[in-house]
């Protein structure tokens, strides 16, 4: 346990996160880096040892910069780094003649500041607790349990109790974050309900040790997962996964109902799904059930929830804890801003409205999609029957692949606290397009600002004004504009022959998670109307 902070004013602390995975680790960082108190509560006093959550973002990777942990991040990887992280998509068995590249994550490099990874989730949470430890604003309860949470106008009230004796106390918080899984307390004492759709699958999850399979995998170099269709799944996956390189992996697929640890013969099943026999040792074997859920609302007053509390799905794609991150970079700096005076009266619901639309788009338009896809292409084809029309549609269905990596594009165009021009319906959704325009509501590409110098590397903690050939009239509207709320802004200014000119703007306004407020090519801009766009950002001022 650890505690840097004391009472202040009645409150133990600003905001109580309770679950302390990678979730509420970043929110924690966030909110500590930002000066606000925060406490952690974790039943786990060590990262349990299972390895899912592995495929980071370039987008994950910015966090982990703006962290102050990359470099950490990326000393943890399991896997080396000249091997590659790359996925495979094959049929019938892994060693199948057909395959193709799957999830290319590296294709959209271009419109990120980083690039991507891989290590197993116990790795990043060894690193988030370390950097969080470092941050004096953050206090950690790891080994402990919330037992109770309840809510008044003015705060949240914690009764927390140690796993191994140490006792009970309570905690006083203005807000309360739970980041505590799909089984959330924190949701169901919220009285926050959940929408499910049950697949009706049960899911082996297995950890084994094998040798021989890095060895059959060798005709594959640089892929790291790989997913088997099968026609007897019906579009679910067989999935295998390394967690390091030569000897680890982990593999999950559907299974009869009623199957235990004891009924069911794992090893012909995974040589099955290989296509050939090899050695193989079970270190973990576990089960979960298949299903989409999606909370109703991600806050109830002071109770907010982020992360597998708000949203959980079926492990395909790696977009879990990558979403569960943005979650805590868009929640973190929207609770510092109430805290800190500059966050007007809406900028809290503001998370709700960003969020939660686009993980259920994320839900429908990518991870359903992707189970009814399949299932349709393997009821309309199968080699054995037409190999010429199996092998178009099997083409086709790689040149697909590119296009869904390039597709995913989480963005906040429908948010009440983004200034659009023109006219037209806009809704927050994970479906767009990666461009180096600046869009109103869309995650800002890198670019330089001047030689050598990116923009990435001069955004402030708060608001970021990025002047490219503006009036300098216009950017001393918004200086003096932010000046007279408190609002925090930074900015950076570059001639129109700089990189950043394919921005098509000349004047950006960027938040404090990297997206774009409001952008464009005002003739002029007073104090006023600048004062009008940082308020909006804000959620309204008064």
């Amino acid at each position: 346990m650890s505690e840097n902070q004391t009472a202040v004013d009645g409150w133990d602390t600003d905001v109580a996160i309770v679950g302390g995975g990678p979730v509420g680790m970043g929110l924690a960082i966030e909110l500590g880096q930002r000066g606000v108190r925060c406490t952690v509560v974790e039943r786990y006093a060590q990262p349990q040892p299972i390895p899912k959550g592995q495929n980071l973002t370039q987008r994950t990777l910015e966090h982990f910069h703006f962290w102050g942990a990359e470099p950490q991040l990326r000393a943890a990887r399991t896997i080396p780094p000249e091997y590659g992280i790359g996925g495979l998509t094959t049929y019938g068995t892994l060693l199948s003649t057909y395959h193709y590249n799957w999830l290319q994550r590296e294709l959209v490099k271009p419109y990120y500041y980083t690039a991507n990874e891989r290590l197993p989730q116990y790795a990043t949470e060894a690193v988030m607790r370390e950097r969080a430890a470092a941050l004096p604003a953050v206090t950690t309860h790891f080994g402990w349990d919330v037992q109770h949470c309840s809510q008044d106008a003015e705060g949240v009230e914690l009764r927390i109790a140690g796993r191994n004796g140490e006792g009970e106390r309570r905690l006083r918080a203005r807000y309360v974050v739970g980041c505590d899984g799909a089984r959330s307390m924190v949701r169901d004492q919220a009285g926050i309900v959940q929408h499910r759709t049950d697949h009706d699958r049960m899911m082996v999850l297995l950890v084994f040790r094998s040798q021989g399979l890095h060895r059959l995998l060798e005709r594959y170099p640089g892929k790291s997962f790989f997913n088997v269709l099968h026609p007897e799944l019906k579009g679910y996956w067989k999935f295998f996964g390394r967690v390091d390189l030569g000897n680890t992996w982990f593999f999950h697929a559907p299974v009869p109902a009623g199957t235990t640890r004891d009924n069911f013969d794992f090893t012909a099943y995974v040589h099955e799904a290989v296509g050939e026999s090899f050695d193989i040792a079970f270190d973990y074997i576990g089960f979960w059930d298949l299903r989409f859920m999606l909370a109703d609302r991600y806050r109830a007053g002071r109770f907010f929830i982020a992360g597998d509390a708000a949203h959980s799905h079926p492990p395909y794609g790696g977009y879990g804890v990558n979403s569960g991150l943005e979650d805590a970079r868009n929640l973190g700096w929207k609770l510092a801003a109430t805290l800190q005076g500059w966050g007007g009266k809406d900028l809290l619901d503001s998370y709700d409205a960003e969020r939660r639309p686009v993980f259920d788009s994320t839900i429908r338009d990518f991870i359903a999609k992707s189970i009814e896809v399949d299932r349709d292409f393997l009821a309309a084809y199968d080699p054995a029957r037409d190999a010429a029309a199996f092998e178009a549609a099997w083409s086709d269905r790689a040149t697909g692949a590119v296009g869904e990596v390039n597709s995913f594009e989480p963005h906040y165009e429908g948010s009440p606290v983004v200034t659009r021009q023109g006219g037209g319906d806009a809704s927050c959704s994970a479906k767009g397009s990666h461009r180096f325009e600046a869009r109103a509501g869309h995650h800002l590409a890198p670019a330089d600002m001047a030689p050598g110098r990116n923009v990435y590397e001069g955004l402030g903690a708060g608001f970021t004004l990025l002047a490219i050939g503006a009036e300098a009239a216009a950017v001393q509207a918004f200086r003096d504009a932010a000046a007279s709320e408190g609002i925090p802004l930074t900015v950076l200014e570059a001639d129109s022959g700089a990189e950043a000119a394919r921005y098509d703007a000349s004047l950006v306004l960027v938040r404090p998670d990297q997206f774009v407020a409001w952008a464009g090519r005002p003739a002029t801009l007073d104090a006023a109307a600048a004062r009008d766009l940082l308020a909006t950002a804000c959620g309204g001022r008064g």
